[in-house]
């Protein structure tokens, strides 16, 4: 079942409900480009029909799919129902929800890349001049140039309207540089939002209150109480039919560039000033630029490609990339490892260990934050093994946070100790639910609130760290290692902690 609410049904000391409200956003007109995509069709179409749910969209507020497709409006209404039937569970499809939000849907055909042809849709937002102004490019990155630029000269890139730009931006610096300098010259950085929607997830959020609302935390958020810090994100999936696509970007482009900086980010990050998007952003990019460059003369023992060949993943025997691919050469790394290195006072000596990669072992993306062991112990030899305390942070599947402590094993006779967690599932906790990823960033777009959202300066800071690994790789002609499907990648990815002294943690999954 999908949830809605968020909400802690328990009273504060005086009494008073500490459940979470929602406010529902002005009156707005949301252009989708690419409306009829698959992004549109799995994730904002769901995200938006259940904010609906939840009394969030304003009265009079629209959802302008704009596609090249010759859709009347109703041929669109049926596509969305279509698609909110495949993508929602069941119980969560209410016809009178669905009454009222169809009630907001319009399909407008446009070629984003034309000059010409802009008229219907200006006629169309001309209708409700007060409402707030959305365009959602759920484009190819090449594309958002070119619409930035018709936007403006069509008239609609007002002052006051806002543009969403989906990851990745661009496939390297330069490439990142130029569409933000394309799409700059006619939106200003305040009213570009720049999508990842990793730093929607509420567990990831909860990295703020953990870190700053915690006077347990924070003195010991540093290097000289924390040994290392390990960032994974797991799937069990294949490139499969998007194995063409996918061997133009990477998993290094694809999930460290973005999703993972960003979580690096957030738990390295100094506290910031005060809780708003400037001093946060500010925070975030010290840490980017503060990352130790990784060079030739370092990659290889900094860094493990991979690429996953025939396999079982859950019992199910599974093709190897290059025969998605259909038997074409590629060297595209389908699993990346890296060890990155923060020079400044806070984290010096302390690595962080990032991991993704396609066809593994289980599905799972956590943070684990190893803190060191005890300087010493007063318990005799026999007690048992005592572990270093270690806070993992669940971002999916089952979001919630577990703090493994050691403890008196019960009963008479000997003193034996055994660590044990002390876990908060969101699940359980919040037993009412909460947005997804999706639901959350799409109202802060239309509340206005950038916080969420990278600034042109983080996304160019991660791309040049980024491209100095990619150009490391070229320069040492370092290939993919080959891994079987349904493990935990290259045998390389062990013997990078390994040499530390160190191993990967996984979940039971």
């Amino acid at each position: 079942m999908k949830y809605h609410l968020v909400q802690i049904d328990s009273g504060d000391e005086n009494g008073e409900s500490t459940m979470s409200k929602f406010i529902p956003a002005e009156p707005f007109d949301l252009v989708i480009f690419g409306g009829t995509g698959d992004l549109a069709k799995r994730k904002l179409l769901p995200a938006l029909y259940h904010r609906d749910a939840d009394g969030q969209l304003g009265e009079g507020s629209r959802i302008i799919a704009s596609s090249r497709k010759d859709l009347t409006r109703e041929a669109f209404q049926a596509m969305a129902r279509t698609a909110l039937c495949e993508h929602l569970p069941d119980r969560d499809f209410n016809e009178d929800t669905w009454a009222r939000f169809a009630d907001r849907l319009h399909h407008h055909r446009q070629d984003v890349t034309a000059s010409e042809g802009w008229d219907g849709l200006q006629a169309l937002l001309a209708n409700d001049p007060g409402h707030i102004r959305v365009f959602y490019l759920a484009t190819l990155p090449s594309l958002y140039g070119p619409a930035a630029r018709n936007l403006s000269a069509a008239g609609l890139a007002e002052p006051s309207s806002r543009i969403v730009l989906e990851k990745p931006v661009g496939s390297d610096f330069d490439s990142a540089r130029t569409i933000n300098d394309e799409v700059g010259e006619y939106f200003s950085e305040s009213s570009i939002f720049r999508i990842d929607h990793y730093l929607g997830k509420e567990t990831v959020q909860n990295l703020m209150a953990l870190r700053f609302a915690n006077a347990l935390m924070e003195p010991l958020w540093r290097g000289s109480a924390i040994d290392h810090v390990q960032i994974t994100v797991a799937e069990q999936l294949g490139a499969g039919g998007r194995a063409a696509f996918y061997d133009r970007t990477g998993t290094l482009r694809d999930m460290l560039q973005n999703h993972m900086m960003q979580l690096l980010c957030l738990v390295a990050m100094e506290p910031p000033a005060r809780m708003n998007h400037e001093d946060i952003r500010g925070e975030k990019i010290k840490v980017l630029r503060a990352l130790r460059t990784i060079t030739p003369q370092t990659v290889e023992r900094a860094t493990v490609r991979g690429q996953y060949t025939s396999g079982a993943v859950d019992g199910e025997l599974v093709a190897g990339y290059l025969e998605e691919l259909e038997g074409q050469a590629s060297s595209t790394e389908t699993f990346v490892a890296v060890k990155a290195e923060i020079d400044n006072w806070r984290w010096a000596g302390t690595p962080f260990y990032l991991r993704s990669g396609k066809r593994l072992a289980g599905k799972f993306s956590q943070i684990v934050i190893q803190f060191r062991p005890i300087a010493h112990s007063i318990f005799p030899n026999d007690a048992g093994s005592l572990q270093p305390n270690r806070l993992t942070i669940r971002l999916q599947p089952d979001e919630g946070v577990e703090l493994s402590v050691m403890t008196k094993v019960p009963g008479p006779g000997e003193f034996k100790m055994h660590p044990l967690p002390l876990d908060l599932s969101f699940a359980e906790a919040y037993d009412k639910g909460y947005p997804d990823a999706y639901e959350r960033l799409l109202m802060e777009v239309l509340r206005g609130d950038p916080a969420l959202f990278m600034h042109r300066d983080e996304v160019e800071c991660a791309w040049n760290w980024i491209d100095g690994i990619i150009d490391s790789w070229a320069s040492k002609n370092m290939p993919a290692q080959p891994y079987v499907a349904g493990t935990w990648g290259p045998t390389d990815a062990v013997r990078l902690l390994d040499r530390d002294g160190r191993e990967w943690f996984h979940p039971d999954v």
